[in-house]
């Protein structure tokens, strides 16, 4: 909804706002307005509008806006359409119980209706702190022009409550107030909320206020097309993303597609700038989109691709101090070593927390390299000599450097020897790392040093 909201206000010259809708004090999470907001500008999602940055029609958290609400609810009532209901939850409970027993219209029966405190304390189920709901005409207008979809029509409504016990109003009626006085005029928000909006078209004719256009969004899919729950889906919580090292220019550009077909035909590499130019509502597919992290994944590489080596470097020591993947009492010259290693791995990197796994042997003390038992399978019966021959070109290679100390490798052991380089630099490769597959074994040596591929090798050649 963010992104979508931000490229149509970036389009139109409009303000993107951000509203924290806080009235439903039971399900409030403490936090979450700041993981929100670091979440947006994380993903270079800011809005112009919020309750950090302020503007024009704050305050911007519904909690610190009672005052806006109460005198339309008691104008609504004054007018006839709205009503008091002293039902206790549990008269509510039952109503509903028994009607969807003898499938029935679970709707509210209006038992209050029309009804004095006095009276209604008369009969069961009452409760001494009423709630304040909608009256719904026979004629509620149920149908719409929806940006997205077209005319849309919805089921008929309840009567919603608008104004809860604790003085608080429901969304209903929170955003119907605040879209007016803020000066809202495009909402975007998720298909759910379609069958809610003849209840808003309800309150904006009653207060005679003009419609703000409506473009309801498809709600996103599981792969195995069950819809995305919070709870159970760690994709559904936009940190997660930042935490599993995804980029933000690749996770704006996959949500991007995931509604909106490309500008330029199957092109899906689209910058968030070109998606802005090209934006129009009649494109959004209304089909809930597949969530498949593969194409995330896929473009992720991408975008890891493209960053200069200093970028990437910096990106990568952010993220491993920000995670944790340091542990406990890191050197601090080892935020250089991932500096200078971000160009090696760059081509097979696909996130940010694939890195550590791949360069942590770097920062082992070089008698303490743990040897993986497929790399030590890998040693074949000539390991020491090879290691022998290897270990003089190191000593003798001069400018240490990866160019430099793969010729001499090559020249000594694959011309000289006769060794197949697969097999030649095997046994220099588990003495540097430990592994089977590791980071291109040249420029290995240089980020470590002469000295400590040295003294790799002869921790190697002690084992052997």
């Amino acid at each position: 909804m963010a992104l979508f909201d931000k490229a149509w206000a970036a389009k139109t010259g409009g303000s993107f706002v951000l509203r924290v809708e806080d009235t439903d004090r039971n399900r409030l999470v403490e936090g979450s307005e700041q993981q929100i907001s670091e979440t947006l500008e994380w993903l270079g999602l800011g809005p112009d509008e919020s309750p950090e940055l302020g503007g024009p029609y704050g305050p911007y958290r519904q909690s610190e806006r009672l005052d806006a609400y109460r005198p339309v609810v008691e104008q609504l009532i004054a007018d006839g359409h709205a009503y008091r209901c002293w039902c206790s939850p549990e008269r509510l409970a039952a109503m509903r119980a028994e009607k969807a027993e003898h499938k029935q219209d679970t709707r509210y029966d209006r038992l209050c209706l029309g009804m004095t405190e006095q009276e209604r304390a008369k009969l069961p189920g009452f409760s001494p702190t009423p709630v304040v709901r909608m009256l719904i005409p026979d004629d509620a207008p149920l149908s719409f022009q929806d940006l997205v979809r077209g005319e849309v029509r919805a089921p008929f409504p309840d009567d919603q409550v608008i104004l809860k016990a604790d003085g608080f109003p429901t969304y209903h009626l929170a955003v119907v107030v605040d879209d007016h006085l803020m000066g809202i005029n495009t909402v975007v928000r998720g298909e759910e909320w379609i069958s809610s909006t003849p209840k808003h078209l309800l309150l904006y004719r009653w207060l005679g206020w003009e419609l703000p256009a409506f473009a309801h969004m498809p709600l996103l899919r599981n792969t195995d097309h069950s819809k995305i729950s919070k709870r159970k889906n760690p994709a559904a919580r936009l940190m997660w993303f930042k935490e599993q090292g995804y980029l933000p220019e690749a996770l704006r550009n996959f949500l991007q597609l995931l509604a909106y077909p490309p500008v330029a035909g199957d092109q899906e590499v689209e910058s968030f700038q070109d998606f802005v130019d090209g934006f129009e509502w009649s494109r959004v597919n209304t089909v809930g989109p597949v969530f498949d992290t593969k194409k995330l994944d896929w473009l992720n590489g991408y975008y890891v691709r493209q960053l200069s080596d200093e970028q990437l470097g910096e990106r990568l020591v952010e993220f491993i101090t920000a995670s944790g993947q340091w542990g406990e009492n890191p050197s601090p010259s080892w935020a250089q070593l991932i500096r200078r290693s971000a160009a090696m791995i760059k081509p097979r990197l696909v996130k940010l927390s694939d890195a550590w796994a791949q360069l942590d042997f770097l920062t082992v003390p070089d008698d303490a390299v743990a040897l993986e038992d497929v790399a030590r399978a890998q040693l074949r019966d000539n390991a020491a000599e090879l290691l022998a021959a290897s270990r003089q070109v190191i000593a003798e290679t001069q400018p240490f450097d990866a160019r430099h100390i793969e010729a001499g490798l090559r020249t000594r052991l694959v011309d000289e020897m006769g060794i197949k380089p697969r097999v030649a630099f095997t046994p220099l490769r588990v003495a540097t790392s430990g592994r089977k597959v590791s980071p291109p074994l040249f420029e290995t040596c240089e980020i470590l040093g002469r000295a400590s591929v040295l003294a790799r090798i002869d921790a190697l050649a002690k084992q052997l």
